[in-house]
């Protein structure tokens, strides 16, 4: 499975409590190659988990791979934040809208069902994406 990583998704697999961990579970079960990831979202699932070493693991156990360079993409995220502004998106948002452009046969795995509904790749295009099922 191609798949890019979001915090929610890393979130839910390392928290035994989430109410996702057990898709999170069965998704991981499924992975055959790192998901790839950036910065900001292992930024983010080190803050909910309280813990960064676990997150380093998830690295160094290869479930992900930090696959975007965020000073190389500044006028680009700077153009995402003003299109999508009335929705207030976070800089991990941002790096994963670009990064599905960049690697369009890759879904971004996400329990943020309702924005990515809304944001595009490259303008235009529906970012395909993996969630929960909807409870």
């Amino acid at each position: 499975m191609k798949g890019i990583a979001d915090t929610g998704f890393l979130v839910a697999f390392a928290n035994r409590a989430d109410r996702h961990h057990e898709w999170a579970i069965r998704l991981a079960e499924r992975i055959d190659e790192p998901l790839l990831t950036c910065e900001a979202v292992l930024a983010e699932a080190s803050f909910h988990l309280r813990s960064t070493g676990l997150v380093l693991c998830m690295l160094s156990d290869g479930l992900v791979a930090l696959a975007f360079d965020c000073p190389a993409h500044l006028p680009q995220l700077a153009a995402l934040a003003k299109r999508y502004a009335d929705r207030e998106p976070d800089l991990a948002d941002l790096c994963l809208i670009r990064m599905g452009g960049r690697h369009p046969r890759h879904s971004v795995i996400t329990i943020d069902r309702a924005d990515f509904r809304v944001y595009r790749r490259n303008k235009r295009e529906m970012i395909p994406v993996i969630c929960p099922p909807e409870a």
